[in-house]
């Protein structure tokens, strides 16, 4: 499956934009079928859905059960993996919608592989899409990836995730290439996940190993920090120690054009 940006993203992605500073768009083929994503979004971000709007159209044959299953999967994967500020609102939407119209055999259920081809698909430009809004994120100069591992369970590990990447003090550390990353450990030590032991705890940025089991990596200096944390795309890992599931979270920086964009703006 390849994914390709528009070269005219549809009217509708341009209709829907508020501080967006381009359209989100994208299609592919799929077998004998169509899927299109529309979306947006730039502040008031943490799906939940937040300002965000989306939408995923298909001329394939969908069953109603696989379809809504299909969207919870996205969703998840994708544009609830993602924060800006950790702000919701009243208006966020995804839509998944299956018109039938390529006169495939209706794909019924998780399990086959029709479904698999087509939720591979919808996921993966699911995330392209979710990271867009992210990249575009009020006022923001870094993307930033953090990647939660070892956890017990998948929801603990996307807990850790977003309480980093909604943490203003870790989102200015970012913005400033401020090493000052024990913000990092205190927001995974107040993310509520029972049992936690500090010395279980491990944190890379980019190539550099920062903390081992629960402390200072010894080789770890504050200039290799500053280093990586230069770059306008960051990714972290946390590894927890407590188990084998993952969770991916993505995110930006605060900058001070974040404060003057909503100190001005008025709906």
């Amino acid at each position: 499956m390849s994914a390709e940006l528009q070269d005219n993203p549809m009217i509708g992605a341009e209709g829907i934009m508020t501080t967006d500073t381009h359209p989100k768009a994208l299609s592919v083929r799929v077998g004998d079928a169509t899927i299109t994503w529309v979306a947006k979004g730039s502040g008031m971000i943490e799906p939940n859905m937040a300002t965000m709007l989306g939408l995923i159209a298909t001329d394939a044959a969908v069953g109603k059960d696989a379809l809504r299953y299909l969207a919870r999967l996205a969703a998840d994967r994708s544009f609830n993996a993602i924060t800006v500020d950790g702000d919701t609102s009243t208006n966020d939407t995804l839509l998944v919608v299956a018109t039938g119209r390529a006169h495939n055999p209706e794909i019924v259920g998780e399990g086959t592989a029709e479904f698999g081809q087509l939720s591979e698909a919808v996921i993966e430009v699911a995330q392209l899409l979710a990271q867009a809004i992210v990249r575009d994120g009020e006022g923001a100069t870094k993307f930033i990836t953090i990647t939660v591992d070892e956890g017990a369970t998948r929801e603990e590990c996307l807990r850790v995730g977003k309480r980093i990447a909604n943490s203003p003090l870790v989102k200015t550390a970012f913005f400033a290439s401020d090493p000052n990353l024990g913000r990092i450990l205190a927001a995974v030590g107040n993310a509520g996940v029972s049992d936690l032991d500090p010395s279980t705890i491990g944190l890379r940025i980019g190539d550099v190993t920062v903390v081992e089991r629960g402390g200072r990596a010894g080789a770890y200096t504050e200039a290799q920090g500053q280093a990586v944390m230069k770059p306008a795309e960051i990714s972290m890992t946390i590894t927890l120690g407590r188990g084998v599931e993952t969770a991916t979270v993505w995110t930006c920086d605060f900058s001070y054009d974040y404060v003057k964009i909503n100190a001005d703006y008025r709906s």
